[in-house]
């Protein structure tokens, strides 16, 4: 049924993403996004660069949780996780704090970018302890670092290539990981990747150090069947959860203890990604309409 002049019913489209961007945002994320997108000055990355194509795209969604599940193979990453960061007490508290960090670096001003990034390291420097087997960690250790960088950029342009709107060509690729590369070095991490032969290499120097803990496969279960998610959101909180396990090297889902179909993954997992992706992206896209008044649009923080 059509809407009459001054209908003033909620647009169904709108209310929903909202909902999802309030989830991901925040209470704080409308004054945010007013800021980063609106403070006059230059910025890191130009309107055409890759990292901004693939950070505004729904599906960074699949790419995030698929992150996190690589991350959390490397025993000392996933100990500091574990005993410092508060996911499972406060899960949302920490996705708004990562969703709104990548949009400060990617949109935002140089000197917002910077004291993101100032801000990040200084919490990393208090991050120490010691494993279960002994082994001392530190958030601010380089090495460690840099495996938190590569599994992230690897899942974020994973991610993006398949269920993304525009994928990259390989020129983009390349320079999304050397986009990715400019955050990384100024979080600490020394000579980060800069194109994704090296992002492979990088990846591959680390598997000697990595295997599953009971603390990575307990992540694991609580992030993809323990989700604190609404019970109308679970369905499509599964798939995208689906997805993500996908998304990973056969090696890491088997080292979580995942299960894979692959021929079930090419005919049911991937399609219903893609079609949630595209939901969540028709939800977060405003209308033609209402573009020229939202300006800064709705899909990042």
């Amino acid at each position: 049924m059509a809407r009459l002049p001054g209908d003033r019913r909620p647009d169904p489209r709108a209310r929903l993403g909202e909902m999802i961007f309030s989830r991901v945002a925040g209470p704080e994320g409308p004054g945010n996004r007013a800021r980063i997108h609106g403070t006059p000055g230059p910025r890191w990355f130009g309107p055409e660069r890759p990292v901004r194509r693939v950070h505004g795209d729904a599906s960074m969604f699949i790419g995030g949780l698929s992150a996190l599940l690589l991350q959390s193979l490397h025993p000392l990453a996933m100990a500091a996780v574990a005993a410092h960061s508060g996911f499972r007490g406060d899960p949302w508290g920490r996705l708004q704090r990562t969703s709104t960090f990548l949009a400060v670096t990617t949109y935002g001003t140089a000197d917002s970018a910077r004291e993101a990034c100032e801000r990040v390291r200084a919490v990393h420097e208090r991050v120490r302890g010691v494993t279960a087997e002994g082994r001392e960690y530190a958030a601010a250790d380089p090495h460690l670092l840099c495996w938190v960088h590569v599994a992230e950029t690897d899942s974020f342009l994973r991610a993006h290539q398949r269920y993304g709107s525009h994928p990259l060509d390989d020129e983009g690729c390349d320079g999304y990981v050397a986009d990715m590369a400019r955050i990384a070095t100024a979080l600490g991490v020394p000579d980060p990747p800069v194109d994704r032969a090296g992002l492979a290499e990088r990846l591959a120097a680390y598997r000697g150090e990595l295997r599953a803990t009971e603390e990575a496969r307990d992540t694991a279960r609580f992030l993809l069947l323990r989700p604190p998610v609404p019970l109308l959101a679970r369905l499509p909180y599964g798939v995208v959860a689906a997805n993500a396990v996908s998304l990973l090297p056969l090696w890491a889902s088997r080292a979580l203890g995942l299960p894979r179909l692959p021929r079930a993954e090419g005919v049911c997992v991937r399609p219903l990604g893609s079609a949630v992706t595209a939901g969540i992206r028709w939800a977060m896209t405003p209308p033609p309409q209402r573009r020229a008044g939202d300006a800064a649009g709705r899909g990042s923080p």
